[in-house]
């Protein structure tokens, strides 16, 4: 009998495998691999993930980072506001290399952008600049897309101890008193020649700080800064 199944043992390993053990074979290894697959399939897609959020991170601080040095820098004139917000655009004044610019932060499209104009040192081109600033529809060259996927954004001003909203008014600067040209020594007794001395427009304080409040992608952000000392 022993022999009987030596012999049936050593006739089945002549004739191989049947078909139906092959087909297991093959339909345990098929699921194998598609274990293995979608193993490999989750940890590429945790390390695109992760990649992704650290880029966006890094973009993140990156702008933050400009945003404070535009509020850093700042530079009061009595020629355009130093500072403004309208509830779509933040306008400021601040120091750059070589003179001042103007400096434009709105939301279009999803997208905060960055508008940057000229360095000067005249008048009439920051008045200038700050008009262009007010039609900037944001598709120009100078525009900058510096962080995507923006849902909303508010400003917020410290004023007074409290934040206020930065559309509403501050307290403004008493204008200096307006100084008369000197009259010639010829005309001493007579009238003083030439046009009147020009009226210096009231000014805004600016507040002490500045609230930004970003929500990207359904979460909210909120960076205050500080203003120091500023330039006159």
């Amino acid at each position: 009998m022993r022999a009987a199944a030596l012999h049936r043992s050593a006739e089945r390993a002549a004739h191989g495998f049947t078909l139906v053990e092959v087909l297991v074979a093959l339909f345990i290894m098929a699921i194998l691999a598609g274990l293995a697959w979608r193993g490999i399939d989750a940890l590429v897609r945790a390390r695109d993930g992760s990649q992704a959020l650290i880029e966006r991170t890094l973009r993140l601080n990156t702008v933050l980072t400009q945003w404070e040095q535009d509020l850093a820098a700042l530079h009061e004139s009595p020629a355009v506001p130093p500072l403004s917000f309208d509830g779509r655009t933040l306008r400021l004044t601040r120091v750059a290399d070589g003179g001042v610019r103007l400096v434009a932060w709105a939301l279009h499209d999803g997208a905060w952008q960055r508008w940057a104009g000229p360095v000067t040192t005249r008048v009439a081109a920051l008045q200038e600049g700050w008009l262009a600033s007010q039609q900037l529809q944001g598709a120009e060259a100078a525009q900058l897309r510096v962080l995507e996927g923006v849902d909303s954004w508010q400003v917020y001003f410290y004023r007074g101890n409290a934040w206020t909203n930065a559309q509403s008014s501050g307290d403004k600067i008493a204008p200096p008193l307006p100084v008369a040209p000197a009259a010639p020594a010829s005309s001493a007794s007579g009238p003083a020649s030439g046009p009147p001395p020009a009226a210096v427009p009231d000014r805004e304080q600016l507040p002490g700080a500045v609230r930004l409040l970003l929500t990207i992608g359904g979460r909210s952000l909120t960076r205050d800064i500080a203003l120091g000392p500023q330039m006159p």
